[in-house]
């Protein structure tokens, strides 16, 4: 039977033993470029004198010896198109052929290639021999495909062969997508959560910028008349206080505590109360008095307001961090 010779190995010196493929083809090979990079490769040379590999097809064999021959972990002397397409044809071949013999630097490339080319048709593929390959960053990503794309994997074959064959690893996927589905829950909330703390902490600016500057429709309590202001760069949040602050001073339902904006505008004051670092000087309507009322009665505030009141002073502080940051880029920013 005829040997096969790789370009790669034309101008070395003479093969002194050699691979062959599950088909029985023979590849001459040099001991000592094997042993350098696999370690495994080297036990199994000095013991035996050849290598026989079977489960992959010929080809992956034939492309697993010449990116040994290559010496990627020393350079990268092989076109990158060549490469890319024995990922495509081989890469799930090579992925086992390299977690076997320990070629790390093969198996990085092949967990990077597969990775770009997972899809729904072959997820349940990859994520298998990922996780018997112990590639945790593939079998990740995988596992975030399966569960973004549940409907469409379930139809496939490789979702049914699993289930009649593997009910551990069926187990294991659904668990990951209950839990999976959990964090993204969590994360939405908070976001919400973030979200509406950063929107209190506006209106608490907004606040304090209406009765210590005044804007557009309501001044501060101390200016008569005022001079005239365009609305401020907050002007939909900043508009919508103004609006509760003119019905908050006019409205006659809110002694009977019968309307619901005036509460929320006292609940905007008690927050402003909470937080606001002025002994004697804030001009916020009602604020030196809440807090007076409070002290005198020494009450404790439930577990849920101080919350409140520590979140929003978080959200207002990295609101005023990150505005010098803004003003920098605005300056920065080209005409």
């Amino acid at each position: 039977m005829d040997a096969y010779v790789s370009p790669i190995t034309q101008d070395l010196s003479e093969p002194d033993i050699y691979l062959y493929t599950p088909s029985g083809k023979r590849i001459p090979v040099h001991a000592s470029i094997l042993a350098s990079a696999s370690p495994v490769l080297g036990n199994v040379i000095t013991w035996k004198g050849a290598v026989k590999i079977q489960g992959v097809p010929d080809g992956a064999v034939t492309a697993f010896v010449e990116f040994l021959y290559s010496s990627r972990c020393r350079c990268r002397c092989r076109e990158e198109e060549e490469m890319e397409m024995e990922m495509e044809k081989y890469g799930m071949h090579l992925l086992a052929l390299s977690h076997v013999y320990l070629v790390r630097v093969l198996k990085q490339r092949c967990v990077e290639g597969l990775g770009k080319r997972v899809s729904t048709e072959n997820v349940v593929d990859v994520l298998e021999l990922a996780r018997l390959c112990d590639a945790p960053d593939l079998y990740l990503k995988c596992a975030k495909l399966l569960a973004s794309h549940f409907k469409s994997v379930r139809e496939t074959e490789g979702w049914k062969f699993l289930q009649t064959h593997d009910p551990w690893l069926e187990l294991e996927i659904l668990r990951f997508m209950d839990e999976h589905e959990k964090r993204k829950r969590k994360s939405r909330k908070r976001r919400e959560e973030e979200r509406v703390y950063a929107e209190l902490s506006e209106a608490m600016e907004c606040l304090e910028h209406i009765c210590t500057e005044g804007c557009t429709h309501v001044r501060p309590c101390d200016v008569e008349g005022g001079r005239g202001r365009g609305p401020c760069k907050k002007f939909g949040t900043c508009e919508g206080v103004q609006v509760l602050i003119r019905h908050f001073g006019t409205c006659q339902r809110r002694v009977k505590g019968g309307c619901l904006r005036c509460k929320r505008m006292w609940q905007l004051f008690r927050l402003h109360s909470s937080i606001c670092l002025c002994q004697h000087s804030c001009k916020v309507p009602l604020c030196r008095q809440i807090r007076m009322k409070k002290e005198e009665e020494n009450r404790k505030d439930d577990a849920r307001w101080k919350v409140l009141v520590r979140k929003v002073a978080l959200a207002k502080a990295m609101s005023s961090l990150a505005l010098p940051k803004r003003k920098r880029d605005e300056e920065t920013r080209p005409e």
